[in-house]
């Protein structure tokens, strides 16, 4: 067994630690994909942000090895309360949508509207804002919805999430 949970303890908790490595090793042998996932579940917060980090960079290299795991990630990851699985999650939606049925795309939007209203982690609502906007140019439920939560967040008193609510609101 790899151990990827040890390995991905200590160090920095802004540092990658040994996320890169990890990543090539289940590019290069994706049976070890299941370990790096179930590592979402640790009890190390540091571990758990650096397995986000990991499903991005896995995603963009090779995005069929997680959508056999869409579900858990709508059903569980979903649910566990950190900023940066959190607004992977938007990033890991957007770039799984076409891979997704429109149950997963509707339990999928919920959630990231839920954290648009409830989330107070600017990352997550940046990344949020930013994915529900590109997918509400083709749901005018979602496009309705969408921007009188802009507005509240334009009037935020972080620059960075005003900002991004206004360009985000200005693209619609």
């Amino acid at each position: 067994m790899s151990n990827f949970e040890e390995r991905l303890k200590g160090g920095h908790p802004n540092s990658l630690g040994n996320t890169v490595e990890i990543v090539e090793e289940i590019l290069n042998d994706p049976s070890l994909f299941d370990e790096l996932f179930h590592c979402y579940f640790s009890t190390d917060e540091v571990v758990r942000l650096r397995v986000s980090n990991g499903m991005k960079r896995i995603c963009k290299a090779n995005k069929k090895l997680l959508i056999p795991f869409i579900d858990r990630f709508l059903n569980e990851i979903s649910k566990i309360d950190q900023a940066s699985t959190q607004w992977t999650l938007s990033q890991l939606f957007l770039q799984l949508k076409n891979d997704m049925s429109a149950n997963q795309i509707k339990n999928a939007t919920e959630i990231m509207k839920n954290n648009l209203i409830h989330h107070q982690d600017w990352i997550v609502l940046s990344q949020t804002m930013e994915t529900l906007a590109i997918w509400a140019k083709n749901d005018e439920d979602l496009k309705k919805w969408l921007p009188p939560h802009l507005i509240r967040l334009s009037n935020d008193k972080r620059k960075s999430v005003a900002k991004k609510a206004g360009k985000v609101k200005a693209s619609l």
